[in-house]
């Protein structure tokens, strides 16, 4: 094969032995007006196909070298380019050359110390023909970005993680509207995080960055997009924040667009106000508009060629052929109210329209049998349980077309081609039934609002739960209760554990539509729409001081015909306070559509906005623009366009509508029956919160996390939390559980005061040099062998035995925290002498009992009122082997003088802690300490 200079045409004498008997062969309409295929002003060297021309047969064939691409550096790569962009009050830096030299394009995008790398690839071969363009988009956290590795086992980056999903999700929707129809080379978009520094945001970047890469590759798109975050603080919008001053922020707003319109907005709010976010998307939008302007440049000095004649688009034969057979019927159709006879009305019109282009020879009987030679190798997935889900918004139980294989036949038409114009057909037939009649399929005008019926209670031994149903499309929400344990944990590039105590889960069954599919792991969707509604409900929730429990909330899409995320958002509301949830106020969800260009139609060129649409109206409308808030304001929105944008003027009309139609949805909402609960559910766990000195939470945790899980053992409890700041939850089923474990962790937090006495004690264990003694449930403090009589013990176990109760008195606590207690003390004097030579003299007729303790040689008095009596005796049961050896003491009942009568008092009293028992018999019985009485020997 050689290559002729003079004309850039391949020339081979055997042509045949370049076609690959397994690749598809493409199709080529050149009299379509719309198809850019064979134009005299192509970008491409002209190359030859391999086929007569006449034929109508032919392959794509990749450029070998485009124009304008510089090729200076090695082996013909591009050489390395980078330019600064002002964004903001800085500047991002965006380089190309250096990196991933083989991909179509790949960039660079570097803000502070923060870089994200995107490269875009296409396949050589293009896929069949289908119904959305073959964009999959691929980002990731890297944890070496951070200086960080995984917590996990193994030690890599596995499944991608909900929130980078979520930014898969912000980089596709607004690249998919620029993609030109017709294109079918699988177009792959991958994204890394290489450098984090934990202030600039890595999510806009990687937005921008796509939006760049695609601008550079040979992918056919018509606008360049780039994206921002839009931050309020105070009455100033900063564009891109920082991570810190997203802390203060009342807004947080990713916007994409080109430079004259909007294509994606996402947002989260605390009740802004529609023209507060209405001015964010203008300073978002002059942002995007600034970067578009610089990358047009950049692409005009590094971009690629453009594969335009790749674009294989139908006959313009084909759509009238399909409106001559089908126009009557499909307007009958599109009448039918309901969603199922509907959809099933239009498929039986779509196989007719199959059989009579057959049976006029359009279109081959056999055309669905294929040949081996354009059927492509099925390859499998090494991950079984993964669900390839297509990353582009899809309407909820819409009909799509699966890719099928072109039929290399010499007949006109493929039978896929039929598919994409029928399709293409109905949706130009319901925009036109729209505007010309003003009525919609299911009969409403463009602002009304499905009929709406809600009933709280349903499930008896859930929390919470409610079913709300807005005209075919119904969401089932449950809400669970629980403690910190039920948190979900949140991995970032960070390191810092994050928990979130709010969260909610949006599941999309097949069944919900009506059909058969694959029920695994969430798809993309799930996710995204999950968490549009999860953070539409979480400004009304209140502070964890207030409410400490985790909550979870189940929405499970049940019927869907549109808007099943907004309806996520009321029936999570209603579940909510079903489940005694005090929240702030009522949140509900509204999703609006739009119809462009209303002139084609017979209207008066004024985009048409559509409150509360279908599934059908998504998915042939121009707009998707969801919005959630109460009267006062708005909490949460999402916008998807279809189209090549929209303009703010639109966006406020879409606003204001919205505004009107929540609030007739809280109307409804109020006439809920059965109504919720407000009450915390009886199945519900209990969680008591106290507050302990921080220095004493190790006491309950104990060694190794020993002593609390023994609380829990003992007690019943479902779960213990403690906190550094000294918070203490204690989760349980009943009160009683609660407690049990509130009394053993107040006693083991409590201050004891030098001096304490403490009656009828438990010995828990023995130890060579002493007893441990239990003052109080869960507190313990050891009675040294010196401590525990006024005899010299060679052992303890002499005297003692576990299970054994004494009476102990404080004497020291050391700087650990550890109690060192003397039973000895507490003992009567043994020598009755040594005891009256101790009695003090004087005038005065108070009678002073004396202790002497072991607490270096110091004495103790203690002073008794008038008519009382001092016991300084053991119970019986108490007295050791020893002790019964001594000659039994006779006690008298003496009476003392008032107070008042006393001419010294000693100031040195001994304090009785509140666990003090205050009964106690004499050896002999002969006197009992009564209401102050005691006994004095």
């Amino acid at each position: 094969m050689l290559l002729n200079p003079n004309n850039g045409r391949l020339h081979c004498s055997k042509p045949s032995q370049f076609l690959h008997p397994q690749r598809p062969k493409c199709f080529l309409f050149p009299n379509c007006p719309r198809s850019p295929c064979f134009t005299s002003k192509s970008k491409f060297c002209n190359l030859s196909l391999l086929l007569p021309r006449r034929s109508g047969k032919g392959f794509g064939i990749r450029a070998l070298a485009e124009p304008g691409v510089s090729t200076n550096g090695p082996q013909g790569y591009p050489q390395p380019y980078s330019v600064k962009i002002p964004v903001g009050d800085r500047h991002i830096l965006v380089e190309t050359g250096h990196i991933g030299r083989q991909a179509s394009a790949s960039v660079t995008v570097t803000d502070g110390e923060t870089i994200v790398y995107t490269s875009v690839c296409l396949a050589d071969v293009p896929s069949e023909p289908s119904d959305f363009f073959p964009l999959s988009v691929h980002y990731q956290e890297r944890f070496s970005a951070a200086g960080r590795t995984s917590g996990g086992f193994f030690k890599r980056e596995g499944r991608a993680k909900d929130h980078e999903v979520l930014i898969c999700r912000l980089i596709d929707r607004p690249l998919r509207p620029t993609m030109l129809n017709g294109f079918y080379h699988e177009t792959q978009i991958l994204s890394w995080v290489l450098s984090y520094d934990g202030l600039h945001s890595p999510d806009s970047l990687a937005v921008t960055a796509a939006g760049i890469a695609v601008a550079l590759s040979e992918v056919p798109n018509s606008k360049t997009i780039a994206g921002v975050r839009v931050g309020l603080i105070g009455d100033k919008f900063i564009v891109n924040p920082t991570t810190k001053e997203m802390e203060d922020s009342e807004l947080d707003l990713l916007l994409a667009g080109t430079d004259n319109a909007i294509l994606m907005i996402e947002g989260y709010c605390d009740f802004l106000p529609e023209e507060k976010l209405l001015q964010a998307v203008e300073v978002g939008q002059e942002a995007v508009r600034a970067i578009c302007n610089e990358v047009e440049a950049l692409v005009k000095k590094c971009g690629k060629a453009k594969m335009l004649d790749a674009i294989k688009l139908p006959p313009p034969e084909l759509y009238n052929h399909v409106e001559e057979i089908a126009g009557g019927e499909l307007v009958r159709a599109l009448q039918i109210r309901d969603k199922i006879p509907r959809r099933k009305a239009l498929l039986s019109l779509e196989g007719e329209v199959l059989t009579i282009l057959t049976e006029k020879g359009y279109v081959s009987k056999d055309a669905a049998l294929g040949g081996s030679e354009t059927t492509p190798d099925i390859l499998e997935d090494e991950d079984e349980d993964e669900e390839v889900v297509v990353d582009g918004e899809v309407d909820e139980g819409d009909v799509h077309i699966k890719p099928s294989l072109r039929k290399s036949t010499p007949l006109f038409f493929s039978e896929v081609d039929v598919k994409l114009v029928f399709k293409e057909v109905t949706s130009k037939f319901l925009r036109r039934r729209i505007v010309e009649g003003g009525r919609r399929s299911d009969g409403r005008s463009p602002d009304e609002i499905r009929p709406i019926n809600s009933k709280c209670g349903l499930l008896p031994r859930a929390h919470g739960s409610a079913l709300f149903t807005r005209g075919e499309t119904q969401s089932l929400a449950v809400v669970t209760l629980g403690d910190k344990q039920m948190a979900q944990r949140i991995d970032n590039l960070v390191g810092v554990d994050e928990w979130k105590r709010f969260y909610l889960q949006y599941t999309f069954p097949p069944s919900c539509v009506g059909e058969v599919g694959r029920n695994g792991a969430p798809s993309r969707r799930e996710i995204g729409h999950g968490m549009l509604a999860e953070r539409a409900l979480e400004p009304i929730l209140p502070s964890e001081d207030d409410f400490p429990y985790t909550v979870r909330v189940e929405s499970t899409i049940t019927e869907s015909n549109g808007s099943s995320s907004m309806a996520s958002v009321c029936g999570g509301c209603l579940a909510l306070q079903d489940a005694g949830v005090p929240i702030k106020c009522s949140i509900v969800g509204i999703a609006m559509g739009m119809v462009l260009e209303t002139e084609e139609f017979g209207g008066d060129g004024a985009p048409l906005i559509l409150s509360d649409i279908t599934g059908s109206e998504d998915a042939s409308g121009d707009m998707d623009f969801k919005v959630a808030g109460n009267e006062d304001g708005v909490t949460a929105f999402q916008m998807d366009i279809k189209v090549s944008g929209i303009t703010l003027p639109v966006m406020r009309e879409a606003l204001l509508q919205a505004k009107n139609g929540r609030k007739h949805i809280i109307a409804e909402m109020l006439k809920c029956s059965p109504p919720p609960s407000r009450m915390l559910s009886k199945y519900a766990p209990l969680i008591h919160i106290m507050k302990v000195k921080p220095e004493k939470v190790n006491l309950i945790i104990g060694s190794g996390g020993k002593k609390v899980k023994s609380i829990i053992e003992e007690t019943g409890v479902d779960a213990i939390d403690t906190q550094e700041d000294g918070i203490v939850k204690i989760t349980a089923r009943d009160l009683a559980s609660i407690e049990k474990s509130k009394a053993i962790i107040t006693n083991l937090t409590m201050v004891p005061t030098i001096g304490d006495i403490y009656r009828n004690c438990e010995i828990k264990s023995i130890a060579p040099y002493g007893v441990f003694v239990e003052i109080a449930p869960g507190r313990e403090g050891l009675c040294h062998i010196s401590e525990l009589s006024s005899n010299w013990l060679a052992k303890a176990e002499d005297a003692f035995k576990v299970g054994d109760h004494i009476d102990v008195k404080l004497i020291e606590v050391n700087e650990k925290g550890q109690l060192r207690l003397s039973h000895r003390a507490l003992l009567p004097d043994t020598d009755p002498e040594k005891a009256s030579a101790k009695q003090p003299t004087g005038d005065t007729k108070d009678v002073v009992g004396s202790q002497e303790t072991s607490d270096k040689g110091r004495k103790k008095m203690i002073s008794i009122r008038k008519g009382d009596l001092a016991e300084d005796i053991s119970s019986p049961k108490n007295n050791t082997a020893e002790n019964t050896l001594l000659p039994q003491k006779k006690f008298i009942r003496r009476l003392v003088t008032p107070a008042k009568d006393r001419p010294n008092i000693n100031k040195d009293k001994t304090k009785k802690s509140s666990s003090e028992v205050v009964n106690s018999i004499s050896s002999n019985g002969e006197s009992t300490l009564v209401n102050g009485e005691a006994n004095i020997g």
